[in-house]
């Protein structure tokens, strides 16, 4: 069994930080498992690693997709077991790390066949979310297919729109499709989950997106309004870009495009911490953010990880 580590979890925890350290220290390769960070012209909004952390350490599968093409969950583990056997083909550690939950769910389980949805199907859906809101399609959902929506957050649109048009698109519910059949990897993963303090990740994510303001955020928003792209692919929807957006063609104020974009991601981080939570299995949960404090803890038990994978 190959070591490989994921580092998963809350948005502004750390992730990327600790990713290059355990680079460095034990000649790793970072893959991204982060849905929105595989965009060319979202490194800013989607909190992208810095220049530096390129610089520290060798880093994969970030920034090489185009914002006009979607991107899926299958393709994103067909590139990521590529580079995982790369890393271990050059005696290097692979470090998985992100927070889009799916992606490396997928990456220990596998993921299910799931059919192809048609355009029509999925922007009905959307369409429909819009107009009747989430609570109600919500409870559409949980009529059909109450399982599903057992796992669902009610303002989780996302996943509520797959559930839905997977069901009209097939007369099969998702929980059908979703056989809970699970994969023999030949890797050992290391799981290290992040879940601080949630009022503390909050305070810290409000103040993330005033940074990114400062460092040209505005910039990477008008280059991707540019583009005047679909508002239904998956980059069109990266936390903030709506709000963004609609500040950029004056449908709303700044003020009410950066509370919208702080409100979005604090949202979400509500989301990360109940499916990490409920989804993985964690090897280690770390109850605080990333530090100079708690990384002679954390490295410590990923040595004993590693001799102990290598006896």
């Amino acid at each position: 069994m190959k070591p490989a580590i994921i580092i998963g979890g809350a948005t502004g925890s750390g992730k990327s930080d600790l990713a290059v350290a355990i680079g460095e220290a034990f000649n790793g390769v970072v893959i991204n498992a982060d849905s929105m960070q595989v965009y060319k012209g979202l490194e800013i909004i989607s909190g992208a690693p810095s220049q530096t952390h390129y610089q520290r350490c060798p880093h994969k599968l970030f920034g090489f997709q185009q914002p006009g093409k979607s991107f899926s969950v299958g393709a994103w583990l067909e590139l990521a077991l590529k580079e995982i056997e790369a890393a271990h083909d050059n005696d290097q550690l692979p470090i998985i790390v992100g927070g889009t939950g799916l992606y490396i769910q997928s990456l220990i389980s596998g993921i299910d066949s799931m059919p192809v949805v048609s355009l029509k199907v999925r922007r009905s859906v959307r369409e429909r979310i819009n107009n009747q809101g989430l609570s109600t399609m919500y409870a559409h959902l949980a009529k059909f297919d109450p399982e599903i929506a057992a796992k669902i957050e009610v303002g989780d649109a996302q996943r509520i729109g797959r559930a839905i048009e997977v069901y009209e698109s097939t007369g099969k519910t998702l929980s059908k499709w979703q056989t809970g059949t699970s994969v023999r990897r030949p890797y050992n993963f290391f799981k290290i989950i992040f879940l601080p303090d949630r009022k503390v990740i909050y305070e810290i994510c409000n103040a993330r997106v005033l940074k990114m303001l400062e460092i040209g955020l505005m910039k990477e928003m008008i280059s991707l309004n540019n583009l005047q792209l679909a508002a239904d692919l998956p980059a069109m929807k990266a936390l903030g870009v709506p709000h963004l957006l609609s500040y950029l063609c004056g449908r709303i104020s700044k003020n009410q495009a950066i509370e919208g974009t702080q409100r979005a991601t604090r949202n979400y981080v509500k989301r990360q911490f109940t499916w990490f939570q409920k989804q993985i299995v964690a090897d280690l949960v770390v109850k605080e953010k990333f530090s100079n404090k708690n990384k002679p803890k954390l490295f410590s038990k990923i040595s004993k990880f590693l001799l102990t994978n290598l006896a």
